[in-house]
């Protein structure tokens, strides 16, 4: 795999241990908090699609062990800090979702078709500049419309049980008015919390902290592949890949993007039949590892990805557990957990789906029919709400073209004058 070197000091320069404990607590951070900020978003989507206890937490443990596996991989290659999550707009996806006529097999058939196209992203370029193509408004007006439903939890919750509710949503906000990044791993410690001791969760409940994994045998349909696969492979390129070739390049490194692309995409294969549903690169965790928190030495900071991925397959054999643990929670708890987790995504996706005036009407649109959650021979309404969004955007886009062409024979249709052309 071809890397750019990073910018900084020379190898072992300003190191010592303090740049390993430096490295080593980023990393450690970073697992935390990508684990505990969204595996609640996993959970609902995979459960939505039709995923039973067993198979979420299986779910959850292969994409475990898929981050921390790929994470480890790739930064020692490469020596460069390749922070690697799950799909959070992903699992987003799936929550707004029905299960499919099939079942959780299907779901398992597409979740292996977006791999299959993640992989042939890397490997053949011009997928890759397709996706990057598709119009910024509406690809963030897809991911608004994914994620506004799920927003709506926390408010939910607290009508629903003021009393966790409140206690939530109160600690997210003032932990978050300190240090945003520690708002929903602070909120989800709270919620753990006031669940098991207003929860009466038995050892056996529980379960084993290292959950067996459940294969399940894939069923193919093009419903699933329309429905499920391509939007789930879009929001994953568009909100994760490719934001998180971003962050490195911010920090100084500057990997070559289609073999990370091919081997997010290869573990995600990998992952799928036991339930997961994608992994990727990491771009809100990755600024973790990548930057001034993981230690002085750029050269050294690889280790604070390797480190977050041992943590990751910690984790993931403590699925069982935390599935448990979502399962005796009061309704709409866990789910208000997803929904703060996810504001910022859905502040940034309307945000940037509603900056060009001339693109506001077909994003609008986008968002609408998306959220409406309609669907047509079995296909949601993500990619329907892409698909109005796109057709409402080109008709825009070639009136605006024609327009130049067009305006003075309107204005003499209307009586005025053609301006004479300068002459000088």
């Amino acid at each position: 795999m071809a890397v750019a070197a990073p910018v900084g000091t020379a190898e072992g320069a300003g190191e010592g241990s303090g740049g390993m404990w430096r490295a080593a607590t980023a990393g450690v951070i970073a697992a935390f908090v990508g684990f505990a900020s969204s595996f609640a978003v996993v959970l609902e989507g995979l459960t939505k699609v039709g995923a039973s206890h067993a198979q979420a937490a299986s779910g959850l443990m292969a994409l475990s062990l898929a981050m921390g596996v790929c994470a480890i991989l790739l930064s020692l290659r490469s020596r460069l800090p390749i922070s690697i999550a799950w799909s959070t707009p992903g699992g987003a996806l799936l929550a707004g979702s029905a299960i499919p006529h099939g079942g959780f097999p299907v779901a398992v058939g597409a979740f292996m078709v977006t791999g299959v196209l993640i992989v042939v992203s890397g490997l053949w370029r011009p997928l890759g500049r397709w996706v990057s193509a598709i119009p910024a408004p509406l690809a963030n007006a897809m991911l608004a419309g994914i994620l506004l439903p799920l927003c709506l939890a926390p408010a939910q919750a607290v009508r629903s049980d003021p009393a966790i509710g409140l206690a939530v949503v109160l600690t997210w906000a003032v932990v978050g008015s300190v240090r945003k990044v520690y708002a929903v791993p602070a909120a989800v410690v709270v919620a753990v919390v006031l669940i098991a001791t207003t929860t009466h969760i038995t050892t056996a409940e529980l379960g084993p902290m290292w959950p067996h994994p459940v294969g399940v045998v894939p069923h193919f349909t093009v419903a699933a592949v329309i429905g499920i696969a391509l939007p789930l492979y879009v929001v994953t390129m568009a909100s994760q890949n490719i934001p998180g070739i971003a962050v490195l390049g911010a920090n100084g490194y500057h990997p070559e993007p289609g073999p990370l692309f091919g081997w997010t995409g290869a573990f995600s294969l990998l992952s799928a039949p036991f339930g997961g549903h994608a992994v990727n690169l990491a771009a809100i965790t990755a600024a973790l590892c990548a930057g001034d928190e993981a230690g002085p030495d750029r050269s050294r900071r690889y280790r604070a990805a390797v480190t977050a991925g041992g943590v990751y397959i910690l984790l993931g054999l403590a699925a069982g557990a935390a599935v448990a643990l979502v399962n005796a929670a009061p309704p709409h708890i866990i789910e208000a957990v997803a929904g703060l987790a996810l504001l910022g995504a859905l502040a940034g996706s309307l945000t940037a789906a509603m900056a060009d005036p001339g693109q506001r009407e077909a994003a609008v649109v986008t968002v609408v029919v998306t959220v409406s959650g309609v669907t047509f021979f079995g296909v949601s309404g993500a990619f329907w709400g892409l698909l109005a969004g796109g057709a409402l955007y080109a008709v825009r886009h070639w009136q605006s073209r024609r327009a130049p062409d067009t305006a003075p024979a309107r204005r003499i249709a209307q009586g005025g004058k053609v301006p004479e052309p300068d002459r000088s």
